[in-house]
């Protein structure tokens, strides 16, 4: 690929060029006259008076000056014509965060709040997402998607925030649905082989369904992971409404993390079960599981090239410093 192909990566720059070269005509032509000694000294006289060296250098330094100029102005512009190939890959990976918005999340026995704690460590899993695509998905009577798979990390975080239980349009704890749901955005994203599927929850209603939507997953591919959020001793149950669910006898009734229920799921799923408090072993799992599929990956990723324009402005650095160094020529300005 030669000159043929010359174009500049930042062609803006060039707006520069027409006043600049407009500002060099100007000083040429105000540096060939002799200003304001015409009118005192004699027309015969003056060129006596004149010095011949200050005189060539003033007719000289504009066309210099317009030279510099017009070479910055070529070296920004960013003049390219050959391509340079490098080696480029994108982990495949992907994760879908599945996130419990059931009333039993606004219980506290956990601070601030059970909902509140799984956003924080939701949060912790998308820092360490790295270059893995996420998606979003909540559930409760019915499973939502907040986020599509997608590489924009900081607007699934965003999108995250208000997140709460109050947002859900009918009270439930089904994560059979949202299991599904995950699997489709997997799909559809053609994503099955390296998904992981990383569940925030205290607990389902559903835990037959729930079991065989893991174990379709894993069959895809894919792997679910579960964070329980909550503690075994419980806390009172909020209705959703301000108060508590109750009893036959009236009395509050608790909510508890179900352990070996997201235990069952997550081995369902071919995933680890951890606490709210133990994400950063889950995230230590995740990040070695991505650099594996990596490494099993190697054969095909060595394949993809990227190829880009190379700025060639700076071959324009050399005859721009000499210009400038005889220009800072002392009398020549």
């Amino acid at each position: 690929m030669g000159l043929t192909a010359l174009h500049f990566l930042h062609p803006a720059w060039l707006l520069a060029l027409p006043p600049l070269l407009l500002l060099t005509l100007w000083l040429a032509r105000s540096s060939s006259n002799d200003g304001s000694w015409s009118r005192i000294v004699d027309a015969q006289l003056l060129p006596l008076l004149r010095v011949a060296e200050g005189r060539r250098a003033r007719s000289v330094w504009p066309l210099l000056l317009g030279s510099v100029w017009t070479l910055a102005v070529l070296a920004l512009a960013g003049p390219a014509w050959n391509h340079t190939e490098s080696p480029a890959f994108r982990i495949p990976a992907s994760w879908v965060l599945v996130l419990d918005l059931s009333p039993s999340m606004s219980a506290t026995d956990v601070s601030p709040s059970r909902v509140a704690r799984a956003r924080y460590a939701a949060s912790d899993i998308l820092s360490g997402a790295h270059d893995a695509r996420v998606g979003l998905v909540v559930f409760a009577a019915e499973a939502h998607t907040v986020t599509p798979l997608t590489s924009d990390v900081a607007t699934a975080r965003v999108l995250l925030g208000p997140l709460a239980p109050s947002l859900m349009p009918e009270a439930g704890d089904g994560l059979a649905p949202a299991l599904e749901e995950s699997q489709r955005l997997l799909e559809a994203g053609g994503y099955t082989r390296h998904g992981q599927v990383i569940v925030l929850s205290d607990g389902v209603s559903d835990p037959v369904e729930a079991l065989s939507a893991a174990q379709e997953l894993r069959k895809h591919g894919s792997t679910v992971n579960v964070i329980g959020v909550g503690t075994p001793s419980g806390a009172p149950e909020p209705d959703g409404k301000g108060d508590f669910v109750r009893d036959a006898s009236g009395r509050p009734r608790m909510t508890r993390l179900q352990t070996e229920q997201l235990q069952r799921i997550a081995s369902a799923g071919g995933g680890e079960f951890v606490r709210a408090s133990e994400v950063s072993s889950l995230l230590a799992a995740l990040e070695a599981q991505q650099a594996r599929n990596l490494e099993s990956d190697n054969s095909s990723v060595s394949k993809t090239r990227l190829s880009t324009w190379q700025n060639e402005g700076v071959w324009l650095l050399p005859p721009l410093l000499l210009l400038a160094a005889w220009l800072a020529r002392r009398g020549w300005v």
